[in-house]
């Protein structure tokens, strides 16, 4: 049986709109690329990971159409595996360590089938209401409704403890609402998510900003817990000429209005987050580039470029994002680095382009992108996108919190199991790890919430000491 993905719309089609390129499995289909798999003895599918699924076990089952048993299997490691499916790059982590990959048969769909096996159960009503057996008491604040904050929030729920979210927007997802476009990842899958861990008791309190509307002080005393997971929301900086002036957009802020648009809201800005009808040239080279390219082409613009400094089998993103945007009219330019952003303080009228050789290998293993002397040029473009990467904010000032540590790449130090320096302060997702994938912020917020329950359940422990000794005495 061969490899075969859910059918994708036609490229011609789907640059005209932000519904999502592919359409969901049959049952039929999904149960015959489930069945592909090879159940190997050691399942490296698992180990590629971050989240160790248990996923041959549950191809097994939705090869036997067992859908309930394998939606219960993949919900047992992932708080929100349809959204995972989506928007992982699976061919750098599961499918990528699959077996029939390796041997040059094409991996197993892992993705779509967790995707199909998800999408089944909300259809079928599988996915159940939080119900807490009992309710301990606890409190816990969580900075953050992204996907590290919303994992986390569903554990610690699941728990029987109180949950309260504070985030700075006004809607509850983070990136997956503001970041990710449509196309990639419908807003209403996200929607449903928060609407459950509302109707399961988690308080949200939105247009909330820890540092300005309330302090982290004010919130450790509120709660006998807080988990910082605010992301990385700081736009690394284009070191060039031109790279500090306004006609330069911040690709975050070019995907937020974007989404925003989305929603139907109006966004003054002039048309300056508007790529229709311009020449649109996008710098970089990872999973947020490819979004920006392929936001640009869908909302008209007339050319898209994406300038990156090393090759494609160097490039960070994901390989599939890329055959995507080429599908649908991007032009890669490869082994290009902007020398100077053309234009004046407000206005970007183009780029100076550097050409580029690959030379020794730097820290990432990766080879070191070298300037070719003599090698430059113009390319024209009225709309210039700056996807270098993220970074996180100085938590330590905007929190007005001068206890908590950085480390030496401006992310939250922390100890063993997500704990920071300030007693019963905990922190994870990008905040810790810098910009990174979502299933990792996945996976640290289901790791923070073990670790905060374990803590709590402790200090009830010891609590409770004196008094039963008392009464054994």
């Amino acid at each position: 049986m061969d490899q075969r993905y859910p059918d994708k719309r036609p490229a011609h089609e789907r640059r005209r709109d932000f519904e999502e390129i592919y359409a969901p499995f049959s049952p039929e289909r999904g149960a015959e690329q489930a069945e592909r798999c090879s159940q190997c003895g050691v399942p490296f599918c698992q180990s590629g990971c971050p989240l160790h699924n248990d996923i041959p076990d549950w191809l097994m089952l939705a090869a036997e159409g067992r859908m309930e048993e394998a939606y219960a299997l993949s919900a047992a490691t992932s708080s929100m595996p349809e959204i995972c499916g989506r928007i992982c790059p699976q061919d750098r982590l599961c499918e990528g360590a699959c077996v029939i990959e390796q041997s040059g048969h094409g991996a197993v769909t892992i993705g779509s089938v967790e995707t199909h096996i998800t999408e089944t159960a909300w259809e079928n009503g599988w996915v159940k209401p939080i119900r807490p057996r009992a309710e301990t008491g606890f409190s816990i604040a969580i900075i953050g409704a992204g996907p590290a904050g919303l994992s986390a929030a569903e554990r610690l729920r699941e728990r029987g403890h109180g949950v309260t979210i504070y985030d700075r927007h006004d809607r509850a997802g983070g990136l997956l609402v503001y970041g990710i476009p449509n196309f990639k990842l419908d807003k209403a899958v996200v929607a449903r998510r928060v609407t459950r861990l509302e109707e399961g008791g988690v308080v949200f309190q939105l247009n909330t900003e820890v540092g300005r509307d309330v302090t982290l002080d004010a919130l450790r005393a509120r709660h006998d817990a807080v988990y910082i997971a605010a992301g990385a929301y700081a736009a690394r900086a284009l070191a060039c000429p031109g790279g500090g002036g306004r006609g330069l957009v911040a690709a975050l802020d070019y995907l937020t209005a974007s989404n925003r648009r989305g929603f139907g809201e109006t966004i003054a800005d002039n048309g300056r987050l508007d790529a229709s009808g311009k020449r649109v040239v996008v710098i970089g080279g990872g999973d947020t580039a490819m979004d920006c390219v392929r936001t640009a082409v869908r909302q008209g613009a007339a050319s898209v470029a994406c300038l990156y400094r090393r090759d494609r089998a160097n490039m960070p993103g994901s390989a599939r994002e890329v055959a995507h945007a080429e599908e649908e009219g991007v032009v890669f330019d490869w082994l290009s680095a902007p020398a100077a952003i053309l234009g004046d303080a407000d206005t970007a009228t183009g780029v100076r382009v550097q050409r580029m050789t690959l030379g020794a290998p730097d820290a990432s293993g990766r080879r070191r992108p070298v300037p070719a002397p003599g090698q430059e040029q113009d390319a024209p473009a009225d709309m210039v996108i700056a996807a270098l990467g993220f970074e996180p904010e100085d938590f330590p000032v905007l929190f007005g919190a001068p206890q908590l540590e950085m480390t030496a790449r401006g992310t939250l130090r922390v100890a063993s199991r997500c704990r920071t320096a300030i007693p019963g302060v905990y922190a994870g997702g990008d905040a810790v790890r810098g910009a990174s994938l979502v299933v990792w912020a996945v996976r640290d917020g289901l790791d923070a919430a073990e670790a905060i329950h374990a803590d709590l359940m402790a200090k009830t422990k010891a609590a409770q000491a004196p008094a039963e000794a008392e009464m054994a005495g």
